[in-house]
């Protein structure tokens, strides 16, 4: 077994290819003056089972190219199989026509994906469950919930907690952390009038004096986030955190939360935030390495990734 990374979230690969106890294969991903990306892998990994981490974040593009060269580079060096682990799937949230005329990006980014070479996938909280059927190889599609559920047991000690889902279509990731809590849920019935924008129009269940845990898979702009906890509050919360697996965190994102009625917002290191986080004190990133990092090793040695979760 050996690993490889992208340049999207080096933090990470080296995170855990550490605590696999194994080097981080030699390679040289470069652009070119045209913005052209070279792959050259410089070291022999003939008949090695190899992973591949690369994260489809910004620059989305660039990042999926290097991926798709990479295991192309990797098929072409006689690699006995390769897995992509891709910790945040991007292009998830364009999964079916929602108006005519569209592309469906997702099933087109996995069939690159699986063109180019792939023998397995590995990802983490896909914005949708059935992208999983796009591809004809096997998928792990990991969750942050355990993580997130000992993080919220460990620092929040207010025993009237009860988990909201942002959305109706964030219900069952948000019911499963509630399940873990063993605590009550919400729903917050949202709006969108037009896109990047949302509006809450209810909130379904009483909120009033808990502790509320807002549960999502995609943080980007931070809207939607920014005014659950408003209509949360409105309706005599007593404080809002929020657990989010990948933080996009476009544009304003991170002033827009500095400023807000969220008390902490808890992502993972599935997107290298570094440079965007360097002076947030309500923003705590949690390492998703060792999950990572135990699916690598349970699917080299043939075992349960599903045992995980269990």
């Amino acid at each position: 077994m050996k690993i490889l990374t992208g340049n999207s979230n080096k933090k990470l690969s080296e995170k855990i290819s550490k605590q696999l106890k194994t080097k981080l294969v030699n390679n040289n991903i470069k652009k070119f003056s045209d913005s052209e990306v070279y792959v050259e892998i410089n070291e022999n990994i003939r008949g090695n089972s190899i992973f591949i981490i690369q994260s489809i974040s910004s620059p989305a593009n660039d990042n999926l190219m290097e991926l798709l060269l990479c295991i192309d580079a990797l098929k072409r060096s006689s690699a006995k199989n390769i897995t992509a682990v891709i910790p945040y799937f991007g292009y998830a949230r364009q999964d079916r026509k929602v108006v005519p005329r569209t592309s469906i990006s997702a099933k087109l980014v996995s069939n690159l994906i699986t063109k180019a070479g792939a023998d397995r996938v590995v990802t983490v909280d896909l914005h949708a469950g059935q992208i999983q059927g796009f591809f004809d190889i096997p998928v792990d599609n990991l969750f942050a919930t355990p993580i997130f559920a000992r993080h919220i047991k460990k620092r929040i000690k207010n025993k009237n907690l009860i988990c909201v889902a942002p959305d109706v279509g964030g219900v069952e990731r948000t019911r499963a952390l509630a399940r873990k809590l063993d605590i009550g849920l919400s729903i917050i019935d949202k709006r969108r009038p037009a896109p990047g924008k949302s509006q809450v129009m209810n909130v379904v269940g009483n909120v009033s004096g808990k502790t509320c845990i807002i549960v999502d898979d995609i943080i980007d702009s931070g809207g939607t986030i920014v005014n659950a906890a408003d209509a949360l509050i409105k309706r005599g919360a007593k404080e809002v955190h929020v657990y989010i697996t990948h933080g996009v965190l476009s544009g304003e994102a991170v002033k827009k939360i500095k400023k807000s009625k969220i008390k902490k917002l808890v992502i993972t290191d599935t997107i290298n935030n570094s440079d965007k986080l360097k002076n947030s004190i309500n923003i705590e990133v949690l390492s998703i390495s060792n999950l990572l990092a135990e699916a690598i090793k349970r699917i080299s040695n043939s075992t349960s990734v599903s045992d995980l979760f269990k």
